[in-house]
């Protein structure tokens, strides 16, 4: 074959695989989309992946099944997503871990929380709440403060392990306060939940809708909220603005991710989806049960805010020599 001819049918059949994924892009989607989150059924994770997919699968006219593929802290469906082909057909739903601490407490992440995903949209987010023992001495943050000032590294708090998101918090917060308490690691929420309102430990970072409950029965001592505003269910309970903490921003977040590379018209035909499915009264009413609020912006601004998140955790992690490995 001559030289000529073989270059017009390349350039042909480069023009028909272009044609055919441009035909492709047009018709998305045209079968069921693969929602992966990052940790097991029956977490907060899975409950706003399910209320998501749900609301999405209406908007975007597929199917959106949601699949949960746990494990090392979200690392494992993470890095499915982050390798996975940048169709539109397999998504993560990105958390205050998965891309926000994982980066800066694992040396070996295998994934980049920046540069291996396209962000589509923040979906919501969930106010912390640092809650102490309905017997700890202190009432209120001022209280609080001069507590701790007054005997540093005598009280301790517990989170849900080290390196994850609510011990990160509190040290983020230690960053800021000056103030000096003890880490207890737990493994999860619950346990390190349940000693606190045992009186085991004293004091736990939580967010919001996993302590309501026990500081609604009593069981536990709201002292501040990490939140743009007070909360209507804790009126009287101020925010870290409020306290003179105005750049501490330790809310979590749940989000749409899909793999790096995504097209631009299919990336705009999901975010589009996205923020229709999430101005649902319905499903702003079932976030709002579980304590969180939506925030449906556009890419650009979701982007930046991961890229802001990781920078500041890993900012948090340096100062307090904090490693998952």
């Amino acid at each position: 074959m001559k030289r000529r001819t073989w270059i017009k049918l390349a350039a042909a059949a480069a023009t028909l695989s272009l044609a055919g994924a441009a035909a492709a892009q047009a018709t998305y989607p045209d079968r069921p989309i693969r929602l992966i989150v990052p940790f097991p059924p029956g977490g907060t994770s899975d409950v706003v992946g399910r209320i998501f997919a749900e609301a999405l699968a209406k908007q975007i006219g597929q199917p959106v099944v949601v699949e949960n593929r746990g494990g090392a802290g979200g690392t494992v469906g993470s890095r499915a997503v982050a390798s996975a082909a940048p169709d539109g057909y397999t998504l993560l739903l990105g958390t205050s871990s998965t891309n926000g601490t994982n980066p800066a407490v694992y040396k070996n992440l295998p994934y980049d929380a920046v540069k291996d995903f396209t962000p589509v949209t923040q979906i919501i987010r969930v106010p912390g709440v640092i809650v102490v023992n309905k017997n700890f001495p202190a009432k209120d943050y001022a209280s609080f403060t001069a507590l701790i000032k007054g005997a540093p590294g005598k009280y301790s708090y517990a989170s849900s392990g080290n390196g994850g998101a609510t011990h990160m918090a509190m040290e983020y917060y230690k960053s800021l306060s000056g103030l000096d308490m003890m880490h207890v690691p737990y493994r999860g929420t619950g346990p390190a939940l349940n000693d606190v309102i045992a009186g085991q430990v004293p004091i736990l970072w939580d967010t919001a809708a996993s302590s309501m409950a026990h500081i609604q029965s009593g069981s536990l001592r709201p002292i501040v909220v990490a939140a743009k505003s007070r909360l209507p269910q804790l009126p009287d309970v101020p925010t870290f603005a409020e306290v003179g903490l105005p750049d501490y921003d330790a809310e979590m977040w749940n989000g749409l991710l899909a793999p790096a590379g995504l097209p631009k018209d299919v990336l705009a035909k999901l975010n589009d989806a996205s923020r229709k499915a999430l101005a649902d009264k319905d499903v702003q009413a079932k976030y709002a049960g579980v304590g969180a609020y939506v925030v449906a912006d556009k890419p650009e601004a979701f982007a930046a805010m991961i890229q802001d998140d990781v920078a500041k955790w890993k900012k948090v992690a340096d100062f307090a020599h904090i490693s998952a490995e």
